[in-house]
């Protein structure tokens, strides 16, 4: 490259930064909480740039809180431990056998996993990823999950639904001295000491309803609700993410993350974004520009 284009791309560079500026004081010293999963966090080279991506919020003044899924993970071990598995409405039937593997699996390699890239990924700058589970401090304390099929109650073992989430751990690390990034495994506690297995859009969703985030990041494997022409919708009030559900637009997957956002919007949480956490910079794009990067949920 020339001498030219070196100093046109700093030119370009300064340009995008003199941008962002006006969105970098939006978010400062707000929380952002991330619910990452999925495909988007299946290969190697994804969850460094995710990790890096986090270092480089908190480095700018927000405060990232990451809960993470790993529902694949939990079939590959169980298929290896020889213990079946069954879902009803997108929820695990999770007996004793494979609530052991799920906390395993959650609380252990993934959790200790992403924030361990985490902390290589911030190391210049002594940004440091702190896996946690809701267990941890009683984080999450729940009650059991109960579901109705055909006026007959369906028993899903020890899968939970979140009753309350004390904040004040996550709180004190975010606003600690230090530079920490919490990751929180989709696992919480009832009241009588039982582990309970929890879905992790539903985790993420109680968490920035507690913390009163300014956003909430859903990464998913699309780029955002799409409409009847599969073009993707850009911002939809709580009123008509209700329709989209009752009317069909949204199907499948994209029915709990709807109702995911709608619930952390009722809590308080300013707006949820549901975006494609596979592209380079995805968090970034959504967070730093105008134009965003997925579909945002809001009152």
């Amino acid at each position: 490259m020339s001498t030219q284009d070196d100093e046109e791309a700093g030119w370009a560079t300064a340009k995008t930064l003199a941008e962002t500026l006006p969105f970098i004081q939006r978010y400062d010293r707000e929380t952002v909480v991330i619910k990452y999963g999925g495909h988007a966090m299946g290969e190697e080279e994804v969850a460094r740039q995710f990790a890096a991506d986090a270092v480089l919020l908190k480095l700018l003044g927000v405060h990232p809180v990451v809960v993470h899924g790993g529902g694949p993970q939990i079939s590959r071990m169980l298929d290896k431990a020889g213990v079946k598995s069954t879902f009803m409405d997108g929820l695990r039937v999770t007996d004793a056998a494979t609530m052991e593997v799920a906390e395993m699996v959650l609380s252990g390699a993934i959790n200790k996993e992403i924030a361990n890239w985490i902390t290589l990924a911030g190391r210049e700058a002594d940004v440091r990823g702190v896996g946690l589970s809701g267990k941890d401090g009683r984080l999450i304390t729940v009650t059991k999950a109960r579901r109705v099929k055909d006026g007959q109650p369906i028993d899903l073992g020890f899968v939970g639904e979140p009753q309350k989430v004390d904040p004040k751990l996550i709180e004190a690390l975010i606003h600690a001295d230090e530079d920490y990034v919490p990751v929180i495994a989709p696992i919480g506690v009832s009241e009588t000491g039982e582990t309970y297995n929890i879905n992790a859009d539903t985790v993420a969703g109680a968490v920035a309803a507690a913390l009163r985030a300014k956003r909430m990041l859903l990464l998913t494997d699309v780029k955002g609700v799409l409409d009847k022409n599969g073009e993707i919708i850009r911002e939809m009030t709580v009123a008509q993410a209700f329709d989209a559900i009752k009317t069909g637009v949204a199907t499948g997957g994209m029915i709990p993350k709807l109702e995911t956002a709608i619930a952390a919007v009722d809590g308080g949480v300013e707006a949820v974004v549901i975006l494609d956490g596979r592209r380079p910079h995805a968090m970034l794009t959504e967070l730093f520009t105008p134009h965003g990067a997925g579909t945002l949920i809001r009152k």
